[in-house]
């Protein structure tokens, strides 16, 4: 049985990659449908806001770590994360083990085009990845159902879904029964980075866990409010909720 560790009320694995990949090969075999969520200190900031969104992201079947903030988080609670588990990083491995199993992707997000243009990048990489559809996110309410239908259609093995948190997981959590997909993934901007839409961050940067200052410098209107108010309170909050749990331990007789 693997590791869990609640952080602002979310349920995260404690999974090194390989580890990961297994259990999703589990979630498929199964059969039925799953899904596979990512969190970060901007996620978990969200979930903490709204409790509809914390109840999504923990029906998930597998959601991992993705970020500084969530290992330090981690840490004051006794927990290490044996590797950071970041989207854009993992979601390559996934689409190799696709291929390698003989599953088929669909991939919905970004704007018009650039899922296409993801897609062909990947089939590029990974000769034999068997990419069924794809699609932008920017489709109306009115034009929801035909969206699913094509995605029916296309009866994917893997559906990669970006739009951004918090309207992936909800997304993917509201109609994950009537897609019938066997594993949604909640990915982020993944799609606009394999279509070399945007940029990551340099190898060193990653390494030093540093791509956050990368895309806030990218971006720095968009993402000022995530970066430089959110970090801080999401690191608040967690430390609020370890001082409480100390103190409910010591009251019980028990030292944290």
């Amino acid at each position: 049985m693997s590791e869990v560790v609640s952080v602002l009320g979310v349920k995260i694995k404690v999974l090194p990659t390989r580890t990961a990949l297994e259990e999703i090969k589990e979630l498929l075999a199964k059969g039925g449908a799953h899904c596979l969520f990512f969190v970060n200190a901007h996620t978990l900031n969200l979930a903490y806001e709204d409790v509809g969104y914390r109840v999504a992201l923990n029906s998930a079947d597998l959601v991992l770590n993705d970020g500084i903030g969530v290992e330090i988080a981690a840490r004051l609670f006794g927990v290490r994360f044996p590797e950071n588990l970041a989207g854009t990083d993992f979601i390559p491995r996934l689409c190799a083990l696709a291929r390698d199993l003989n599953l088929s992707l669909y991939l919905l997000g970004s704007r018009p085009g650039v899922a296409e243009m993801a897609a062909a990048k990947l089939q590029a990489a990974l000769p034999g990845l068997d990419v069924v559809g794809a699609h932008h996110g920017y489709f109306s309410k009115e034009e929801e159902d035909e969206v699913i239908r094509a995605i029916q259609e296309a009866s994917p093995d893997i559906l990669l879904v970006g739009f951004g948190n918090p309207l992936q997981e909800q997304w993917i959590a509201l109609h994950q029964e009537v897609l019938r997909v066997p594993l949604s993934v909640g990915v982020g901007a993944f799609i606009d980075f394999a279509a070399g839409r945007v940029r990551r961050a340099p190898c060193w940067a990653r390494r030093a866990r540093m791509e956050w200052v990368f895309r806030l410098m990218l971006e720095p209107g968009r993402l000022w409010r995530r970066y430089i108010l959110g970090n801080p309170k999401f690191l608040w909050r967690v430390l609020r909720a370890r001082l409480s749990a100390a103190r409910a331990r010591k009251e019980d007789g028990r030292w944290a």
